[in-house]
């Protein structure tokens, strides 16, 4: 419902009605109200502005004698779609944040499409009945402030199912519900109060990340990663001063290799030693395609020194904005004490129909699925790419949930994304991901969304952009 700010003058001779009637037209007029936009009714401006309801109708009528709105009865009264001049006109087009990440928010995912799970496979009509009955529940509570941590049962999920499947040991008192990936590492720069310290990210890394630190002022520092991942020796080298490393020791993102264990635990001591903290980014968690997920780094961990974070992004849906983090004991109080104050836990019914969906074993149920679905698709992908001579060396199949495709240096990777969204693909450029300049060009062909009898034609038309 639209904001009315109207200023009235009891001293003015003008009457109530028509000063109502102005500030109105003025709003509309300027663009501060939107076609569409739905105005109070009678009863409700009529109490803010302390006058009868009559003078507001009055003003309405004269609105909608003149066409400025629409009067539609049970729906309310709403600005008239009509065309006027702004004193303030805006050309410039929406901006969209990471445009080499996101290309249109709010959509169907395309074939290739990243970070997005499968649109087919969810069980939608379980997910439904759950999330129903909870939105239910939670709408016949008692009104009172939720837990700024989570909501306690989930939390309790959170840490069973990490124990089973990642090997963390935690209590639910570790465990903080958050906004995604995004929130998680919001409140780990805030709890770590790290200031404007040095930071190592992996290079190539989620750009994301990346702007997240140095939003935060801290400087950056891009450290290569090999078969065994992060190299500990490269990041002492070139930012031993560093106090914080963020990796993705599970699968690295984007290239998928899983962080050796003799690399763990030199990245582990490196923490030790220095006083240094680690983020653990467990974006995929245990959905690995080859063979069984290794442990988390967090489960080697026995000084503390390292924040995991997991989210349900990639396992059930972006959409939720929902993920976890668990955080050292001793630093369990201040974190709670910055969800309460900065970064509160998002709605509980949602919360509350992921607890069902972990307690009632749908969600390993669910991964089990998923992890062989993503592999045939997978090896469908790679016998479409052969087929369509993209073949190797060019095409690395271990990337996670991603095939990698790697291009010449001359060529661009980001134009060839650009293109490709015209014909309904998403491909992932590459280069993005790399801090340094002399990185590697590609495309990140994602396998969740892909169909069969499509695909074939998709591999040409992508094979012809490359070419």
């Amino acid at each position: 419902m639209a904001a009315l700010p109207i200023q009235l003058d009891r001293a003015r001779k003008t009457p109530l009605a028509s000063q109502i009637y102005q500030s109105i037209r003025e709003g509309i007029e300027n663009g501060r109200l939107a076609p569409g936009a739905r105005l109070p009714s009678w009863r409700d401006l009529a109490a803010q502005l302390g006058v009868s309801r009559g003078t507001v109708r009055v003003a309405y009528e004269r609105l909608i004698v003149e066409q400025f709105v629409v009067g539609l009865g049970p729906a309310g009264t709403r600005v008239a779609e009509r065309q006027f001049q702004s004193s303030t006109p805006d050309s410039s087009p929406e901006a969209i944040p990471l445009p080499d990440l996101f290309y249109e928010f709010g959509s169907a995912p395309l074939a290739f499409q990243m970070g997005v799970p499968s649109q087919d496979a969810f069980p939608f009509k379980l997910w439904s009945r759950i999330l129903t009955g909870q939105t239910r529940r939670a709408a016949l509570a008692p009104v009172t402030y939720p837990d700024p941590r989570g909501d306690p049962e989930l939390r309790k999920e959170v840490a069973a199912y990490l124990g089973l499947a990642r090997g963390i040991r935690c209590s639910p008192s570790q465990v903080l519900i958050t906004g995604g990936f995004s929130g998680a590492l919001g409140l780990a720069i805030h709890g770590l109060a790290l200031g404007r310290t040095a930071a190592w990210i992996e290079d190539p890394g989620f750009p994301l990340t990346r702007t997240a630190l140095r939003l935060a002022g801290m400087s950056v520092t891009a450290v290569p990663v090999d078969a065994e991942g992060l190299d500990v020796a490269a990041g002492v080298r070139t930012a031993a001063d560093a106090r914080l490393a963020i990796v993705t020791p599970g699968q690295q993102a984007p290239l998928g290799m899983t962080m050796s264990l003799p690399r763990r635990l030199a990245l582990l001591a490196w923490a030790r030693r220095c006083g240094a903290w680690i983020i653990e980014d467990d974006y995929l968690s245990e959905l690995q395609l080859n063979g069984r997920a290794a442990p988390a780094l967090a489960s080697l961990d026995h000084g503390g020194r390292v924040i995991h974070i997991g989210s349900f992004s990639k396992t059930i849906s972006p959409a939720l904005r929902l993920g976890f983090m668990v955080v050292p004991p001793e630093l369990s109080a201040r974190f709670a004490e910055l969800a309460a104050c900065l970064t509160p836990a998002p709605a509980a019914a949602v919360q509350r129909a992921v607890a069902e969906f972990l307690r009632d074993g749908h969600y390993l149920r669910h991964l089990r699925r998923m992890k062989q679905l993503y592999a045939d698709r997978r090896e469908i992908l790679l016998d479409c790419l052969r087929e369509s001579e993209l073949a190797s060396p060019k095409v690395q199949a271990a990337a996670g949930l991603a095939v990698v495709i790697t291009l010449p240096t001359s060529v661009s990777d980001v134009n060839i994304a650009s293109q490709a969204i015209q014909f309904g693909l998403a491909p992932a450029p590459l280069s993005p991901w790399y801090m340094q300049p002399s990185g590697k060009r590609g495309l990140l062909l994602c396998v969740t969304n892909l169909s069969e009898r499509r695909l074939p034609a998709d591999c040409r038309r992508l094979f012809d952009l490359v070419r």
